[in-house]
């Protein structure tokens, strides 16, 4: 599916796609429930077409297409709507900046994400997914989602920026929640003007805002009163300085918006990819006792005690990166990604004019049958066996080409050490008859979160 940009191409026939019988139709089905409404629109083909109001929206249903627009024609694609609205909480931060600031920021913060220092985070993940197991009670019912949330913040408040945001994990959570509610209007007309309007919903997020930025600007406030360089992530932003712009170090808003992008957005694709496993791994019992199987031969020790994971134990748990892969790409975090298109182009054989908007959504992909047989079935075993060779995007949970997620390598070592340290001792059941259902904002939430009962697997627990 070759393609090449066209500036001068002429008008060709639009792909297929839903045609609205009354106005605000599609607007009204998008919005009432995204995921239906994508899973429609791809049945039409591999590139579908939409008209969303004054957008033209275009939906790549095939992994040549989704390297087209995220490698081959990069250049030619901002970001879309959704990561836009985005700036109102993140700023301009590695996630929705453009461009030359956005390359410089990149390389400023990317070592802090190199192969050798995630695996200096490794027995900070596992201790701190050791302390949120620990206080558990066998046979207690809690929401795995929360849970996850606070692990994934803690961890990221402490290995990037060396501060303890544990205790604040309800509020942060609470705020967050509110934030994203943002989100869900991101695509109706006029959203903008709306911002500026003293609706409910808009001192809600100014509020919940306000509550973030509380915390972010008393890590950084808390870092340059001690002048410390501590090798983190933060540090390193600290003393950087712009060598390619006026020779400055990054003001607090740069320092506010990189913070919050990576404290925020890290922490939670992760919690909600944690707690999917959770969901998947209670509604299939016999993966659940192969990956009890395989923690208790690589974490008990001849005495039968058992240890924490570390690094090194991550190439001989290749069922727990399974069953974390096999999540990934049935509930993608990030699950849809949109690009504006600059100029006009051609992709899959159709002319997309300028400021159109492509749509590749991982949750769509990922569970296409050309690639995934049997998709909606959970089976880790796909990903530990032999299997048919699938094209590049096919599966892309962490995105691809220049903008892909800077934090994907830690992710792995995450999801992998704490799965293994709350499974060594717990075994996490849904309740019966309980359908966990997703919620797709800007991160595929499970609505109502994840409601389960532990049961301790071992009386002689870690300590």
């Amino acid at each position: 599916m070759s393609s090449s940009l066209l500036p001068g191409a002429a008008a060709a026939p639009l792909p297929p796609g839903p045609r609205r019988r009354f106005p605000g139709q599609l607007m009204y089905m998008l919005n009432r429930d995204r995921l239906t409404f994508l899973r429609e629109l791809a049945t039409y083909g591999d590139v579908a077409h939409v008209k969303l109001g004054p957008q033209q929206l275009f939906l790549l249903g095939h992994p040549d297409l989704v390297k087209e627009v995220l490698v081959t024609q990069n250049r030619n694609f901002t970001k879309g709507r959704g990561l836009e609205r985005a700036k109102r909480l993140l700023g301009e931060g590695l996630l929705t900046s453009e461009g030359d600031f956005h390359l410089r920021q990149r390389r400023l913060a990317q070592p802090a994400f190199h192969r050798e220092r995630v695996a200096g985070y490794a027995q900070v993940m596992a201790a701190y997914a050791h302390r949120t197991q620990a206080r558990w009670q066998d046979g207690a019912t809690l929401d795995a989602a929360e849970e996850m949330m606070g692990l994934t913040l803690a961890i990221a408040g402490k290995t990037l920026f060396d501060a303890d945001v544990e205790g604040e994990a309800g509020e942060i959570g609470e705020a967050l929640t509110a934030a994203l509610e943002l989100f869900s209007l991101a695509l109706f007309p006029f959203a903008e003007v709306m911002d500026k309007l003293p609706l409910p919903w808009t001192r809600r997020f100014n509020r919940a805002r306000a509550r973030l930025d509380a915390t972010i600007y008393r890590i950084i406030a808390s870092r340059r009163a001690s002048g410390e360089d501590r090798g983190d992530l933060l540090s390193m932003l600290l003393l950087a300085q712009d060598t390619e712009g006026d020779g400055g170090r990054m003001t607090d808003e740069q320092l506010r918006d990189e913070v919050m992008t990576i404290l925020l957005a890290g922490h939670e694709t992760t919690a909600n990819a944690l707690a999917w496993t959770w969901y998947l791994l209670s509604r299939h019992p016999e993966a659940e006792a192969a990956l009890h199987a395989e923690v208790d031969a690589v974490l008990l020790g001849a005495d039968g005690a058992p240890r924490l994971p570390t690094m090194a134990d991550l190439p001989r748990l290749p069922y727990a990166r399974a069953v974390f892969a096999e999540s990934l790409r049935l509930y993608p975090p990030a699950w849809v990604v949109g690009y504006r298109a600059i100029g006009d182009c051609e992709i899959g054989g159709y002319h997309v004019p300028a400021r159109s908007l492509c749509v590749m959504s991982q949750f769509i992909i990922q569970r296409d049958p050309r690639w995934f047989p049997d998709p909606e079935r959970f089976d880790p075993g796909r990903w530990t066996t032999e299997h048919a060779e699938r094209p590049r995007f096919a599966y892309f949970p962490f995105g691809g080409g220049p903008r892909q997620c800077i934090g994907e390598q830690f992710a792995w070592a995450e999801g992998i050490l704490a799965l293994a340290t709350i499974a060594r001792e717990w075994s996490l059941h849904v309740a019966p008859g309980h359908d966990v259902t997703p919620n797709p904002v800007f991160t595929l939430r499970p609505k109502d979160g994840v409601p389960v009962t532990v049961h301790r697997r071992h009386t002689r627990a870690l300590s």
